[in-house]
This record gives C-alpha cells, structure tokens and sequence, in this order.
C-alpha cells in the first residue's frame, strides 16, 4: 500500500488489538513512513463519525479511497456491521479487499475438520463468507482463492456512495 500511495496519501490502520498495532506502529517507524495513521478500535463497535472525527483530528483525510480487511471480518461477532462502518469511510469508487477463509474445496476437502478447528481455536467463524459483501456492493469484482479454496479473496470498487 506505501508504494502505491506514495508519501502524499495517509494509511489508516484501525484494530482492537494493542500487539497488531504495536507490531504496526514498528513495522512503520522501521522504514519511515510518517503517513501511517495507527487506531485503536472495534469496528464492530465503534461509531463511523467517531472514526472519521479521530482520523481528521490527527491529519487523515475524511474520505477514505481504499480498505483491506484481510483475515479480520470472520474473527467479528457482527461483521456485517464493521463491513458497513469501514464501507462508510469510503468515497464512491473506492477500491475495497477482503481476504478471509473457508473450507477447503476439491481433493483437499478431507482437510475440512482440520481448517474449522483452526478457525474455531482462533476465534475465527468459517462459515461466514465475508467476502460476500465485496461481491454484492462492488463493482469490477477481482475474485481469486489459494490453498484449495481455503482463501478468498475479492477485491472491487464501492457502487454506494458513503452513508454518515
């Protein structure tokens, strides 16, 4: 993402979890890259004026051109909600991504039992299909999976203008 915004864009990174961010912030501080914005929050909980307010007061720009939710949304009680408070930051035409899993398909779907106990050992609903959301609100839907299906993965534009 830095190599595609360049030093005149922000990166907004948003998470419940100090360590993530932590690990973030580090990663950040490490190559320099002061346009890197660190939150701590639940999407699933927290108010999208609330975010774009907090985001503002340190610099960020209101509207936001792209997301990336990436093996986060199956972890969340109510995705569905953190998918509309993060599709609420976004402008119309704004590029959004989501990776997250599934069960296996095809010859590797003896390993099932196998992947829905990791998921459920990590906290990780399965059976959510977050990925959804991309195919139903986006336009220009980029589909692709790994690992015999296991990952998902989409990426598209936002056809809804932001809802605040």
């Amino acid at each position: 993402m830095q190599q595609r915004i360049g030093t005149s864009g922000t990166i907004v990174g948003i998470d419940r979890s100090a360590e993530m961010l932590r690990q973030a912030r580090r990663r950040a501080e490490s190559h320099g890259w002061g346009n890197v914005i660190l939150l701590q929050a639940d999407m699933v909980r927290l108010d999208p004026g609330t975010i774009t307010a907090r985001i503002q007061e340190i610099g960020g720009a209101a509207v936001s051109q792209a997301a990336l939710a990436t093996y986060s949304l199956s972890l969340m009680e109510d995705w569905e909600g953190a998918w509309a408070t993060m599709a609420s930051l976004l402008g119309p035409g704004a590029r959004v991504g989501v990776v997250d899993m599934q069960e296996p398909l095809g010859r590797a779907r003896w390993l099932a039992p196998l992947a829905r106990l990791a998921c459920a050992l990590g906290g990780s609903d399965i059976q959510a299909a977050p990925w959804r959301a991309v195919e139903e609100q986006c336009t220009d839907v980029v589909r692709a999976s790994a690992r015999a299906g296991h990952l998902q993965i989409r990426a598209g534009k936002m056809v809804q203008a932001r809802t605040m």
